[in-house]
């Protein structure tokens, strides 16, 4: 009787053993890939380069934009770099290829350079995409915008005056035509906000438009009120969702 209860007792250790042992090398997985991702895409990295006064990584196409501007930051640190020392991270790319972590849809083990090709094409991850919450503006966007207000949808070039220019097409107008203007201008978008100041000049324009606006505001302002009426509903709405 006592080699039977022995026996039972060795079984379940042996069983809680290999489950914790499994349950430890998914978290390890799970980290590993979170270790090797980008911080802007948060994709594991993809033609990975460093930045030599930071040694932050970052996919070469998502850093690309920051390389565009005259006076780039970190987009991480927000620390100023060198354009010119930004180089090629062998090292990443090498660990890339010689660790693997499990697929988060089917759990195969997957070499970590491999795993953005394997992701795409993977039917448990392309479920799992299918099943998610679709995006919904916590404020409605259909609010009408008053007359005597002018369209925020578009915007005014500050440098040359050009017309009908949306936050993208302003940015990709400035970059190729003002590049290099040194003048300090009031920035369109944000002078057309409620809150905003239409005397404030920013110092580096292009810098302000890569790191401050990234989504169209239209999407989130109610234009019929004030400020303080914008706060009141958001701090009323907040109240809402908590309760």
């Amino acid at each position: 009787m006592m080699a039977m209860f022995r026996s039972f007792v060795s079984a379940t250790n042996l069983r809680q053993h290999q489950q914790q042992n499994g349950a430890a090398a998914a978290a390890t997985g799970e980290s590993l890939e979170s270790q090797f991702s980008c911080p802007i895409c948060l994709e594991v990295y993809h033609k990975p380069v460093s930045i030599a006064s930071c040694a932050h990584t970052f996919c070469g196409e998502c850093l690309q934009p920051c390389l565009q501007v005259t006076s780039p930051l970190c987009p991480l640190c927000r620390m100023p770099f060198d354009p010119k020392k930004v180089d090629k991270s062998s090292s990443v790319e090498k660990q890339l290829s010689n660790y693997k972590a499990p697929c988060r849809g089917c759990s195969k083990k997957v070499s970590l350079v491999k795993m953005r090709s394997h992701i795409s094409s993977c039917t448990k991850v392309q479920e799992q995409m299918a099943n998610c919450p679709k995006f919904v503006p916590v404020v409605p966007t259909s609010q009408p915008i008053p007359s005597n207000i002018p369209n925020r949808s578009t915007f005014l070039c500050p440098f040359c005056g050009a017309r009908n220019l949306d936050q993208q097409e302003l940015l990709k107008h400035c970059m190729e035509n003002h590049r290099n203007d040194p003048n300090r201008v009031v920035c369109p978008v944000c002078s057309s906000m409620p809150w905003g100041d239409p005397s404030y000049k920013s110092s580096n324009f292009l810098q302000h438009l890569l790191h401050r606006h990234k989504f169209s505001y239209d999407t989130f302002v109610d234009y019929s009120i004030d400020e303080e009426a914008s706060l009141q509903a958001a701090m009323a709405l907040s109240c809402t969702i908590k309760c």
